[in-house]
Parts: C-alpha cells; sequence; structure tokens
C-alpha cells in the first residue's frame, strides 16, 4: 500500500503540473511599428517627462539615488536594458509598478534612463529586444511559486495539493516502518548493534545537518542586507527553500538511522480478550 500510494502521489504531481502549466506561459510582446518608429525621437523628450513625473522623487533629478536606488553610472542596466523595461512595468521591492504608462512612455523613459548620466547603450531599446530577452515562464508566476501559498492557488490546487501530501506522507511513512521494523513484529525487546555503515551513515547525516545549517543561516543574512539596502534586491527564496529541506532531511536520516541501528525496541504481545482491538 506504501507504494500504490506513492505512485498515486506521482499521478496527483503530474495532474498539478498541467494545471499550473498554463500560468507559466508569458504574455506576448506586441511590437507595434508606431512605438519602434518614434523611441529614438520620444525618449530624449517624453522620457524625460515622464522620468520627472513619476521617477526623480525617489531615484533624483540626475540619477544620483536617494529613496531609490541609483542609476547615473549603472553598469547593472546598461549590460542588461530589458531589466529596465521589466522593473518599470512590473515593479520590484519598494518601486512600485506603473500601468498607467502607455507603451511609448515606458520605452521612452526606460532609453532616457539608459542613455543618461554616463549610461549609454548602442542602440535604443525595442520591443523585439524585449521579446528575445523574455524568459519561457512568467516572472509573476515564477515569483507565486516561490511562495508557500501563492496568492492565485485555486480550489483544484488546493485539493490536489493536501491529497498529494496525504499521500506522500503515508508512502514515506510505511517504508520507513518497514524498514525500520520489518514486515513482522515479533513479541518481545529487541536489541540492536550499530555497524560501521550506520556510524558513517550517522556522522554524515549529522555533517549534512550543520552544513546546510550554516548555509542557511548565512542566506538568510544575505537576503536581509540586500532587502534593507537601498537595491532592495529581493530574497533568494528558492535556495532558501533548498537550505532548509535539506536541513529537514539530514534531521530526518539521522533520527531514521538511530530508530533502525541505536534504539532498542519493544513489541508488546496483542491481548484478543480487551475491549479494544488495538
Amino acid at each position: 500500500m506504501p507504494l500504490v500510494a506513492l505512485l498515486v502521489a506521482a499521478i496527483m504531481g503530474t495532474i498539478m503540473l498541467f494545471l499550473f502549466n498554463k500560468e507559466t506561459a508569458p504574455e506576448p510582446v506586441v511590437i507595434d511599428p508606431a512605438v519602434v518608429a518614434n523611441i529614438s525621437k520620444e525618449y530624449p523628450t517624453v522620457g524625460k517627462a515622464v522620468f520627472t513625473a513619476n521617477c526623480a522623487g525617489c531615484h533624483g533629478a540626475e540619477g544620483q539615488g536617494g529613496a531609490g536606488p541609483k542609476l547615473a553610472g549603472n553598469e547593472k542596466i546598461v549590460k542588461d536594458p530589458v531589466y529596465v523595461h521589466t522593473i518599470v512595468t512590473n515593479g520590484k521591492g519598494g518601486m512600485p509598478a506603473f500601468p498607467n504608462l502607455k507603451d511609448n512612455e515606458v520605452y521612452a523613459v526606460a532609453n532616457y534612463v539608459l542613455h543618461s548620466w554616463g549610461n549609454d547603450i548602442e542602440e535604443p531599446l525595442t520591443p523585439a529586444q524585449v521579446a528575445e530577452g523574455q524568459g519561457k515562464a512568467d516572472p509573476e508566476a515564477l515569483k507565486n511559486r516561490s511562495r508557500f501559498v501563492p496568492e492565485d492557488l485555486k480550489l483544484p490546487e488546493i485539493w490536489l495539493g493536501s491529497f498529494l501530501m496525504v499521500l506522500l506522507t503515508y508512502g514515506i511513512i510505511g517504508l520507513y516502518s518497514v524498514w525500520a521494523e520489518g514486515k513482522e513484529l515479533h513479541p518481545g525487546v529487541h536489541k540492536v548493534r550499530a555497524t560501521p555503515l550506520a556510524m558513517l551513515g550517522m556522522a554524515v547525516t549529522t555533517a549534512v545537518t550543520l552544513i546546510y545549517s550554516f548555509l542557511f543561516v548565512r542566506q538568510m543574512n544575505i537576503d536581509f542586507q540586500g532587502w534593507a539596502a537601498k537595491e532592495q534586491v529581493m530574497p533568494d527564496v528558492a535556495r532558501e527553500g533548498f537550505y532548509a529541506a535539506m536541513i529537514i532531511f539530514g534531521i530526518a536520516g539521522s533520527l531514521a538511522l538511530y530508530k533502525k541501528f541505536f534504539m532498542d525496541g519493544e513489541v508488546l504481545v496483542e491481548d484478543a480478550s480487551g475491549e479494544f482491538p488495538w
């Protein structure tokens, strides 16, 4: 039955992947010829006006920074011009998105930033470059996946996810029980003796737990410092989650080895005359 539970869990997991797959399709970038034709003409004037009205309060009139990060002489945005378009469109950290801006205004202000205060890219940022630089997965969908409870989680996903966790838990506990205690329980006290391989396993799982605990604390400190800085770097939740999962697996491995090879067990005789079947 534990194997059946794990098999059904795998099937349910595949179904969930198909349900979430629709969220990963990015919105296609519409390339308006009129916008493309006017980008070079508009960014010195329209871009400056948009920046002054919406961005200068945080980034400074000359891009010197303030409440927002410094834009003047920023090598990061010069190397990745699409990043500027993404931030203006979607926002990040303490910076809000600007859905009220028209397409030509977005490209105008992005190019104004990319061509001012020491920033200089060879060619103006265009919709074609944004489309080329766009990933296969929608950044917003990836952001939702990085949370424990996505904001747009719907009832089918909740039901499948809950059932999936129950099946996985039952299957893993069942397999562990067979491995640790055997298929048949014989009444009496069972003495165990640790083997050299079991000792090595305990040392390895303990070392894994300690190493990933250090990495987890270090990553949390890095993310906290980045979040508190003016750049407001988003926390690397994927790496934090991986380290936390490895800590849990390390502890679980140590406990399993202890139960199997270091802890004496006892099986009681069932009293068939009792009122309760257990």
